[in-house]
């Protein structure tokens, strides 16, 4: 089945790609029309130079891989509306985040307790205090640090310090799959559900759509059941559509977090009904949306109470949830573009070829 990846995209080609008959979701292709923050061109250039200036990645691995990889692309689908500055610092943390996520699956490849261990607690101290690492001797904890020097700055010491809470509590998830990876733990099915709402960073990625609304939100908005499940909605469409793509590769690479390996190890499934439950239950997740949804919006109206706060507040909400949305086509399309998920055309299909081992400390 080919469908168009960009309709309405501002390159000057539009792109045509294959969606393999397991991952297509019409309801997505139909019902969640793709959108692309116009600062788009200039946000996958900056960013691709800003991996350079970071050395986060060797100058021909950039050159040859960096666009296909579609970072860019993702998150400008995602943070629609946001300030050119807001979103080109949450490009540069998101790129920032798939090296680190790379890094972190070669300390465990290669048993690397010592090293990892070092650099999780040198992204803690970073997280706290940015400005003392911006020019570490590990270009992964000083890009950490730049990102984080750049997203502190757009709202206020409240907004920052949950964010830094929450990304306190990825990095010990993170600590948790090197455990459990180092030692064949396979997690059950709810132990993984729970481990991958933060190794996934769900609060990091919503905590993100307040600053490019340019608005904090209120705890109490936050909570709101339709505005906290749509937000979570969101996220676990990503992180379960995320296991079904990328099963193949993990599986290959000897992984033992995902969904559908969770579901064959400890509920007996076999591949192909662990494939059919996962996609069960990312099916779920958009129907669910759409009702969590209407009462988000129907939230933001109830905010609007005439007063130019309110009014303001409402506007942001409205924005915030209209972003929850973007995400669901903008992660469907960047598991389809991108190269990170192209197992089949690498020579290792456990190693990726945009992974530089010798930069990542390897000897």
């Amino acid at each position: 089945m080919f469908v168009p990846a960009f309709p309405h995209s501002t390159s000057p080609t539009t792109t045509v790609i294959a969606v393999p008959p397991a991952l297509s979701l019409p309801v997505i292709e139909t019902d969640f029309p793709r959108q692309l923050h116009p600062y788009w061109p200039r946000l996958q250039e900056k960013t691709r130079s800003w991996l350079l200036e970071k050395r986060l990645m060797p100058a021909d691995k950039v050159e040859e891989y960096a666009d296909g990889l579609c970072y860019t692309d993702l998150m400008a689908g995602y943070y629609i509306g946001a300030p050119d500055e807001v979103l080109q610092a949450i490009a540069d943390y998101s790129a920032w985040f798939f090296v680190w996520d790379d890094r972190h699956d070669r300390d465990v490849i290669h048993r690397r307790a010592t090293a990892w261990r070092q650099l999780r607690f040198q992204l803690h101290t970073a997280l706290d205090s940015p400005r003392d690492h911006l020019h570490h001797r590990d270009p992964l904890v000083a890009g950490f640090a730049d990102s984080m020097v750049r997203l502190y700055s757009f709202l206020g010491k409240k907004w920052n310090a949950r964010f830094a809470c929450h990304f306190h509590a990825v990095i010990e998830a993170y600590d948790r799959e090197f455990h459990n990876r180092t030692r064949g733990i396979v997690p059950t099915v709810e132990e993984y559900l729970e481990l991958r709402r933060l190794t996934f960073a769900h609060r990091i990625w919503t905590d993100l759509l307040e600053p490019s609304a340019r608005h904090e939100i209120p705890a109490g908005v936050r909570e709101h059941p339709g505005y906290r499940r749509a937000a979570l909605l969101s996220q676990e469409f990503a992180a379960w559509y995320n296991d079904l793509c990328s099963l193949p590769k993990e599986i290959a690479g000897d992984e033992v977090h995902n969904l559908g390996i969770s579901l064959i190890h400890h509920e007996g499934l076999t591949l192909e009904e662990a494939v059919t439950e996962v996609r069960r239950r990312v099916e779920e997740c958009i129907a669910e949306f759409l009702v969590a949804e209407k009462e988000a919006v129907h939230l933001a109206d109830g905010l609007a109470d005439g007063t130019r706060a309110g009014h303001e507040l409402s506007d942001a909400v409205k924005a915030c949830v209209a972003n929850m949305r973007n995400w669901f086509s903008t992660v469907y399309w960047f598991h389809h573009e991108s190269g990170r998920y192209r197992v089949d055309s690498w020579d290792d299909r456990s190693t990726p070829p945009y992974v530089n081992n010798e930069a990542a400390g390897e000897k």
